[in-house]
């Protein structure tokens, strides 16, 4: 091979890179189909998630821990309602609105120490923006974290659930009462 063809074979391999991104970019346009969406921050959360996992994944492996063969009904049922309370209390709760702070505006009250808020930012911010004001976003998440901690502590996960699970019904038995208390007027 001459030493020109490798200078033109090193060339085009350093236009790859480029061709690559131009194509991507390219489908991305086409997909968000002149909406103003944080595509490229959906697929930042995606790998964070996704190496989050991978990393649990290894971390579980290493210990040589088990994993059984199905869930324990019992920790489904307990794992589920956490999650939704967790989820719900992340996105949602009054007291941890500074948590989100950076990726929300403060709209409104929402009643029962809810807040409504709008995600701002653009681009990946706005992306984590979505994430975190959205408790069936978050579900995805939390039920991770949840699933992951039985393997290598399940008693503490147990305790931990059980704890959002309490909060959780006495969120509906304050519900009930209110409502009762309506009736009875």
């Amino acid at each position: 091979m001459s030493s020109e063809t490798i200078h033109q074979v090193v060339d085009a391999a350093r236009q790859i890179p480029s061709k690559v991104a131009d194509e991507v970019n390219s489908e991305l346009a086409e997909h968000e189909n002149g909406a103003d969406r944080p595509t490229a921050g959906y697929a930042m959360l995606l790998g964070t998630y996704a190496a989050g996992v991978a990393g649990l994944s290894y971390i579980v492996r290493k210990q040589g821990r088990p994993l059984p063969l199905r869930p324990d009904p019992r920790d489904l049922v307990l794992i589920s309602v956490a999650t939704h309370k967790v989820s719900r209390m992340l996105a949602k709760d009054t007291v941890l609105a500074p948590f989100r702070a950076a990726f929300t505006r403060f709209k409104g009250p929402a009643g029962a120490g809810e807040v409504n808020e709008e995600v701002r930012g653009t681009g990946p911010r706005h992306a984590v923006g979505e994430l975190v004001t959205c408790p069936f976003c978050l579900a995805q998440w939390v039920a991770t974290g949840f699933t992951f901690g039985l393997i290598p502590a399940p008693r503490a996960t147990r305790l931990a659930a059980g704890a959002f699970c309490a909060v959780a019904a006495s969120d509906a038995l304050q519900f009930a009462y209110a409502a009762l208390e309506k009736t009875s007027d």
